[in-house]
């Protein structure tokens, strides 16, 4: 393998993990914010607010784990190489 397509692919995985954390992560947040701000308001909500947020939260940590498997796709089973 080209050493420059290696650095490239690492270079790749890493910001695919890295980018693939960071807007899944802010996203976590503010939806946990506002779910708790919810339940202040609304503590008879309490329920259907924790089961939409743990659904919410799921959906956003699949997006994660969309960018892990295609930076392990880059580095172990590299369509460039």
């Amino acid at each position: 393998m080209d050493p420059l397509v290696a650095a490239a692919s690492v270079l790749a995985a890493a910001l695919a993990v890295g980018l693939a954390a960071i807007g899944p992560g802010i996203g976590q947040g503010n939806a946990s914010g506002q779910a708790v701000e919810g339940i202040a308001r609304q503590p008879e909500a309490e329920g259907k607010i924790r089961g939409t947020l743990l659904l919410t939260l799921a959906f956003m940590e699949s997006l994660t784990i969309y960018g892990l498997v295609i930076s392990l796709v880059l580095l172990f089973a590299n369509p460039f190489a």
